[in-house]
């Protein structure tokens, strides 16, 4: 199914380690020998926020008042174009207690260093989500299995070798800023965290006590910053030789047969508004260390596969001979069996980094790391950075079969209701609630003063579209009625009080800006289109659940869509016509109507299609990994495969680190979602209210199978294609109904089978659409004439 594999141990954290996670918990696995250092992360363990010794303030409303924004507009209407210094320096205020994500410490194991290594491989299963090392000294081979579990919640490292007692090493729990720190500090620590007889110590803006006890390390403390408790547990379990609990708190084993080390680890954090915080933190390593080991790993696997199996992808692979370094650096994107067999790996790993980062019951969803980050400073705060990036990673959610997987976003994002709603009431002064371009684990819904980056006000709207979106693939009413719903009305309660009048009397956003590019106008592209969005999806909504929502539509009625043809053809980015053909600017957030929204299609506006597609031609096919991701989501939806699959080629070779993460740089987690997304997006489309087969395909793949994706309407599909044509399609319906599928293949006809029957089933055909009645959980294979 996949396997990242390597000839030498990981000297980088971020282009060369391999990552493993069950969602909440993370390890970066170097395989080093001598001395390993096994990195890794509790998602919720991040300084900021309430307590912060800095202060805090989630609205930022201090500065940007309703009468701020009122003048700002005023200048808006008088000059047309204001830049972003001026309006950052009106309406921007420096975060305080912000807070970033925070690296745990690391397992460091010390052992033997052999004079020689031979036959060195480290690897990453991806679809069992296991990452070993193996290599052969003095006669004797070694092997050590890392995981992550999700149903015991622990990170696994066992240690075996093909002769008995060959099994020695020192484990220590190493956090941050240890080597740094004094061995005695002020009798300050909470009373909650003192452990008799343990060490205390300061590190890394921590404090910590620590103590071993039988094999078992434990280290709990709080951050400096703000008071976050947070606790790990390290338990060893050897078979064979001697296990020795040392006075500097770490275990020595030696000569044993095999070792077993769990870790486990938790912080205080909760999602309450708005302290943030819950009952002390308590990881338990009971039930993980009560099995013998292979079942634990057994179990594992049987979950993780759960989720991971769902889809499988032939594109006519042969993998090679190579290092998986080695296959990146070979790669050149011409379509041999090589080429697309790094493809399908790449589509399968974001697929696996999505299960590894995000799963049902997570505190947190995916941030811009995804899970890991090796510092206590990660870049861009390993935040939630909502003008694109973690609504990117949560694409591959739906269409690639893992809704489970969004289920951390859906409820971060409710949880952002009530900051929202005071940020909306202290700056706005309006109803609702809102979120700006970027948020933390405590409710940040305000502005900064960054002046390229620090005004999205339209960032709810988009979140919420996750939520309708979610409904539309699984058909969950009650999902629909009590959650989605609610806080998509109240998003658009807040734009139709925002909303203004502008000189052609259509209803625009203002102040508007185009995510990092141009100048503050008057409705922008895409702030008009998110909202378009927005009040089309409330407007279904409402009609599902049954609700009144005539003002929505009539100011969705009145509203400029965004959507307007320039001089030189292009869809225009602002409402004035001052798109620079010879822009080249990474963000091409214009087309937000193109994808995600579907507002601009080429069988319903070819026009406005061939304005994006002109538009997508000026800016280049260059830009950093999730830009280029997002381009192949574009191209796709032009139903131009090969372009999407230049797009998809120029991230592998330009934008992809050996380990196969995407970088910005730096690295960033986006990107790799958002690819695997683009290329569902060319195999399979249902936006459009009907199932698409094969929409883009690239004459590259000329001959395939998928099975498992998943269509809006709660559909499963599975198509196999040769000759650049499909010539199965296979439908199952989970809740029965109405189903049209659109293919090139069908053009000539077809036959309709449901599974279990000998006879056809009656369907309508028309060019290369056919529509039929399915039953629920039934499955319809349909094959071209």
């Amino acid at each position: 199914m996949g396997t990242l594999w390597y000839d030498a141990p990981a000297d980088d954290w971020e282009s060369q380690a391999l990552p493993i996670g069950n969602g909440s918990l993370g390890a970066m696995v170097f395989g080093r020998i001598g001395r390993e250092s096994i990195q890794f992360n509790e998602k919720t363990l991040w300084t900021g926020g309430p307590g912060s010794r800095q202060g805090y303030d989630s609205g930022n409303w201090r500065a940007a008042r309703p009468e701020a924004i009122a003048d700002i507009r005023r200048r808006i209407n008088e000059r047309e174009r204001v830049g972003p210094d001026e309006v950052a320096t009106a309406l921007g205020q420096n975060r305080v207690g912000y807070g970033s994500y925070q690296s745990f410490g690391d397992l460091v194991l010390t052992m033997p260093a052999p004079e020689r290594v031979e036959n060195y491989r480290r690897e990453l299963d991806i679809a069992d989500a296991v990452a070993t090392v193996e290599y052969t000294a003095a006669g004797v081979r070694y092997r050590r299995e890392h995981f992550v579990s999700h149903p015991h919640r622990v990170i696994a490292v066992h240690l075996t070798a093909d002769h008995t007692g060959r099994i020695s090493f020192t484990a220590a729990l190493e956090m941050p800023g240890d080597q740094d720190a004094a061995l005695q500090m002020p009798g300050d620590q909470d009373a909650a965290l003192e452990m008799p007889g343990g060490r205390k110590t300061t590190a890394g803006g921590r404090k910590t006590t620590r103590t071993v006890r039988e094999g078992r390390i434990t280290v709990a403390g709080a951050l400096a910053d703000n008071g976050l408790r947070f606790a790990a547990l390290v338990h060893i379990a050897v078979e064979g030789g001697r296990r020795a609990d040392n006075a500097d708190g770490s275990v020595t084993v030696t000569e044993a047969d095999s070792a077993t080390i769990l870790i486990a680890a938790a912080t205080d954090y909760s999602d309450r508004y708005p302290e943030y915080r819950g009952p002390a933190p308590a990881p338990d390593l009971s039930a993980a260390a009560g099995i013998p080991y292979e079942q634990l790993r057994e179990t594992h696997k049987r979950d993780h596969r759960a989720l991971f199996d769902r889809v499988h992808l032939d594109l006519g692979q042969a993998a090679p001979d190579l290092s998986t370094d080695r296959q990146l650096a070979a790669y050149r994107g011409a379509g041999t069996p090589a080429d697309r067999a790094l493809e399908a790996l790449f589509f399968q790993y974001g697929r696996y980094l999505l299960i590894a980062s995000s799963r049902a019951g997570d505190p947190l969803p995916a941030n811009l790391q995804g899970l890991w980050n090796e510092s206590e400073q990660a870049p861009w705060s390993a935040d939630y950075h909502a003008n694109i990036n973690v609504q990117m990673n949560y694409w591959p959610a739906g269409p690639a079969n893992l809704g489970e997987t969004a289920q951390p976003l859906h409820a971060f994002v409710e949880s952002l209701r009530q900051p929202g709603a005071v940020t909306a009431k202290e700056m706005f002064g309006g109803p609702g609630w809102v979120v700006h371009s970027e948020t933390n684990p405590f409710g940040f819904t305000g502005v900064h003063d960054w002046a390229t980056s620090f005004w999205f006000p339209e960032a709810a709207a988009w979140l919420v579209h996750h939520l309708y979106d979610h409904y539309r693939f699984t058909l969950d009413r009650r999902f629909l009625a009590e959650r989605a719903y609610p806080a998509m009305r109240e998003v658009a309660r807040f734009w139709l009080a925002e909303l203004v009048a502008g000189p052609d009397g259509t209803l625009v956003v203002s102040p508007s800006y185009s995510p990092e590019h141009g100048d503050f106008t008057a409705g922008a592209a895409m702030s008009q289109q998110i909202v378009h969005d927005l009040f089309t999806n409330v407007l279904e909504a409402a009609a599902i659940v049954g609700d009144d929502a005539t003002e929505v539509s009539a100011a969705r009625d009145r509203l400029d869509p965004g959507t307007r043809i320039g001089s030189w053809g292009q869809l225009q980015e602002w409402k004035g016509d001052w798109d620079d053909p010879t822009d080249e600017h990474r963000h091409v957030s214009h087309l937000f109507a193109l994808h995600p929204g579907r507002q601009i299609t080429p069988f319903t506006t070819p026009a406005l299609s061939h304005a994006a597609k002109t538009t997508l031609r000026a800016r280049g096919d260059g830009g950093t990994g999730w830009s280029k991701a997002w381009k192949i989501n574009f191209w796709a939806r032009l139903l131009d495969g090969d372009h999407a699959h230049l797009m998809l080629s120029e991230q592998l070779r330009n934008s992809t680190l050996a380990n196969l993460w995407d970088t910005h740089p730096p690295f960033q987690i986006d990107g790799n979602l958002g690819a695997t997304a683009g290329i569902v997006e060319m195999l399979l489309q249902s936006h459009g209210g009907e199932v698409h087969v094969l929409p883009a395909l690239p004459a590259v793949w000329p001959a395939g199978a998928v099975t498992g994706l998943r269509a809006r309407g709660d559909l499963t599909v599975d198509i196999a294609w040769s000759a650049g044509a499909a010539r199965e399609i296979a439908v199952t319906a989970g809740q029965g109904g109405r189903v049209g599928v659109r293919s090139a293949a069908l053009v000539s006809g077809f036959r309709l089978v449901e599974a279990g029957s000998d006879g056809t089933v009656q369907a309508r055909h028309q060019d290369d659409r056919v529509t039929f009645e399915a039953r629920p959980g039934v499955r319809y294979r349909l094959t071209p004439a």
